[in-house]
């Protein structure tokens, strides 16, 4: 069983049916699905299935298992309704890409910087370097470029890297093709406005909080 992951196909689909494939208790796995499951730091979807709200879902290697709460009716082979607050989800990807937007100009502005770490939730994308100073000095330079290639509103390609293991790419024409496996508006111009904010999180750890707007 592999899961067919809809939502690389149409990140913007926020309701569908599919089919039940296995039931484990209060576990289940569906055949096809629009529901993201947290994985590069972006946080899982919410919503339902079956008219049972997700408690979590989780990826494992190439299949994504939901929890539901305890007295669920679903069963293997059952169709479903599937359906994931949108409004979340479409913050998640414009705080999503506007993260990967700034990582990659960080990388630009400080050659060799290690990341640590990064999480993207509804209210704020964060991203977590090993370096030992402070990165406050680079971060007008970072919002601006991040910034004017919003404003450029340019297309971002998503595809396959490799099909079999599921590694995917995002790529902006003449700026750059990144590995991500996660979900992404079609248009810069989407993401937003772009404010950073730096934080020093320990001893040769900085950290950027990102925001849009």
């Amino acid at each position: 069983m592999t899961t067919c992951k809809l939502f690389w196909d149409d990140p913007y689909l926020t309701r569908t049916e599919a089919t039940v494939s296995v039931v484990a208790d209060r576990e289940v796995a569906l055949e096809s699905t629009i529901f993201f499951a947290q994985s590069g730091g972006q946080e899982s979807d919410q919503g339902k299935i079956g008219g049972f709200p997700v408690l979590e879902a989780n990826k494992r290697g190439l299949d994504i298992w939901y929890s539901l709460p305890e007295g669920h009716t679903l069963q293997a082979g059952q169709t479903v309704v599937v359906e994931i607050d949108w409004p979340r989800r479409y913050q998640l990807m414009r705080l999503h890409f506007a993260a990967e937007l700034v990582l990659e100009l960080v990388y630009r502005k400080r050659p060799g910087i290690e990341k640590i770490g990064a999480h993207i939730s509804q209210d704020k994308a964060r991203i977590d370097f090993a370096f030992p100073q402070s990165l406050s000095v680079i971060l007008p330079d970072i919002a601006a470029a991040a910034n004017s290639i919003v404003g450029a509103d340019l297309a971002i390609v998503t595809g396959f890297e490799d099909i079999v293991a599921e590694r995917r790419y995002w790529m902006i024409r003449d700026f750059s093709r990144v590995p991500c496996g996660g979900t992404h508006v079609r248009q810069t111009g989407e993401v937003g406005t772009i404010s950073l904010k730096r934080k020093n999180v320990g001893k040769n750890k900085e950290r950027i909080e990102i925001y849009v707007a």
